[in-house]
């Protein structure tokens, strides 16, 4: 059987939809799965076990042309099954017009006359963690494709494989780049798409940046273009400055650069699921966002937060003093840094 999956929208929903994506394969381990994503995911699935085949498109905002030209590629190769992990409208529409037979997704948004098997959203939508939400969908193609139900109780491995010369090409970019090669690797996340609530101060990572040198530390900080100009302003106010390649490369070698450091230290941000996804050593800083549902689900990785009565807000700004961040001091992420490399702490 030929199966097409319709991948997450962003890059934490990509990692955190792999434990899905791994029980598609235990169910279809003979079938050809193909994923259907945009053309930033292929950095990350590249060299992923549990797919056979990328289908990469471009697309900021849909529009039914594209979904059109989208409909008529993937009709050239005759899916039977097709599973829809967004709730978009759009995805729904590209799967009917590619005549793929049997579709499968939330019924969200009025596009369940679109799908053969739509299912409802679960109630705890909002109280368990994102992952559960896109492996209740592969649950529900277990069972009225294979009438089992073992991915019911499966582990949560959001592993992604990054091949061995990804990865030496990645010691290569880094040292090209002016890093250390010597110290230990500790990248920082600075930046957050569309939200700046979610942002750790400027100063505190400055501040840890230069904790994490004199301890012997070479720091790197990476994002997209999108965080260059808060990655900027924290290697501007460093002693110490870091090298910095956000908006520098592609996610390709971001994905293959956080396997190789030693720690990443970040915000709330994609760059948290997949640097503990290629197993690194990862501590996020959550504020406005609830850890229940939306964490790095690893055991790589270990949230900090400080529990104020406000948060999870959600907000994309907050109205008030930012206490949910402004009270992790640097200090304490230090120290954490620390544990996580196995080394003492070295004071300033």
């Amino acid at each position: 059987m030929k199966i097409l999956v319709r991948g997450a929208n962003w890059i934490g929903d990509a990692v955190m939809s792999v434990p899905a994506l791994r029980q598609l394969r235990r169910i279809f381990p003979d079938d050809h799965i193909t994923l259907h994503t945009r053309s930033w995911a292929e950095g990350i699935f590249r060299d992923a076990s549990f797919i056979d085949e990328i289908i990469a498109f471009e697309s900021q905002r849909w529009k039914f042309r594209e979904v059109i030209d989208n409909a008529d590629f993937l009709k050239q190769d005759e899916y039977e099954f097709a599973v829809l992990f967004p709730n978009s409208f759009e995805s729904s529409l590209t799967a009917l017009l590619s005549k793929i037979p049997r579709r499968i997704g939330y019924n969200k948004d009025l596009r369940g006359l679109l799908l053969t098997d739509p299912v409802p959203v679960p109630e705890w939508k909002n109280r368990r963690h994102e992952s559960y939400y896109y492996l209740n969908l592969i649950c529900e193609v277990e069972r009225r494709l294979a009438g089992t139900t073992a991915s019911a109780h499966a582990e949560m491995d959001t592993r992604i494989e990054i091949s061995a010369y990804r990865k030496e090409q990645a010691r290569s970019d880094l040292a090209g780049a002016g890093v250390d090669m010597s110290q230990r690797l500790v990248g920082l996340g600075v930046g957050s798409t569309n939200s700046r609530a979610k942002r750790w101060p400027v100063e505190r990572f400055a501040e840890l940046n230069d904790r994490l040198y004199e301890a012997g530390c070479s720091v790197v900080l990476l994002g997209s273009s999108d965080d260059a100009e808060v990655a900027s302003q924290v290697g501007n106010a460093c002693i110490h400055r870091p090298s910095d390649l956000t908006g520098k490369t592609s996610l390709d070698s971001v994905a293959a650069i956080l396997s190789v450091l030693n720690l990443f230290v970040s915000n709330d941000m994609g760059l948290a699921h997949l640097a503990p996804a290629v197993e690194t050593e990862t501590i996020a800083i959550f504020g406005p966002t609830n850890p229940d549902t939306t964490r790095p689900l690893s055991h790589h990785a270990t949230v900090v937060r400080e529990p104020v009565d406000c948060s999870p807000c959600m907000l994309r700004d907050c109205p008030i003093d930012h206490r949910c961040m402004t009270r992790i001091d640097a200090g304490r992420v230090f120290d954490l840094s620390m544990e996580k490399l196995a080394v003492e702490p070295v004071a300033l």
